[in-house]
């Protein structure tokens, strides 16, 4: 048996060292939250995915009583923006949260599983990397992309 690690390029930055276009999509992420519908969790979540037309599509999550009929953040956006947007690729991904007082997060949130393998494929649907930006009150976290995130993923593509 031989051992292998596994290692993800992480960059950490801080609103103003991100360039304008990502300080636009991080700010796209952050005002979804606000249109999060989370009376449950009262955790809203907000994603923007940049496309390759130029748009910035965006969308927060969506509980629901009868759980788990609700969505994510991520998954709402990537789905309204391949569906909006067939012939456009994503290019970049931003995802920010505010916590049960109504406060942003201090520090960056992840995707759940759910939501890095459905980006995943639109990544693979892309044939090139989608930068994801993790957006905290205090931090941002920068990844180069999708499969980082999800390094043993489950895909055709190894």
């Amino acid at each position: 048996m031989r051992r292998a690690d596994i290692t993800i390029p992480l960059s950490v930055a801080s609103y103003s060292e991100l360039s304008e276009a990502d300080r636009q999509l991080i700010d796209a992420a952050r005002a979804a939250t606000h249109r999060s519908y989370a009376p449950y969790s009262r955790f809203c979540v907000g994603a923007a995915i940049r496309l390759s037309n130029g748009e910035i599509v965006s969308g927060s999550n969506q509980e629901n009583a009868a759980y788990p009929s609700g969505l994510c953040a991520e998954r709402t956006a990537a789905f309204y923006a391949h569906s909006t947007y067939p012939d456009a690729t994503f290019t970049a991904i931003a995802i920010a949260a505010r916590d049960t007082t109504g406060a942003e997060i201090p520090a960056p949130i992840a995707p759940c599983g759910a939501c890095r393998q459905s980006l995943l494929e639109y990544e693979t649907l892309a044939g090139a990397p989608v930068k994801v930006m993790l957006a905290g009150a205090d931090e941002i976290f920068i990844l180069p992309s999708v499969r980082s995130l999800l390094p043993v993923a489950f895909s055709e593509i190894v």
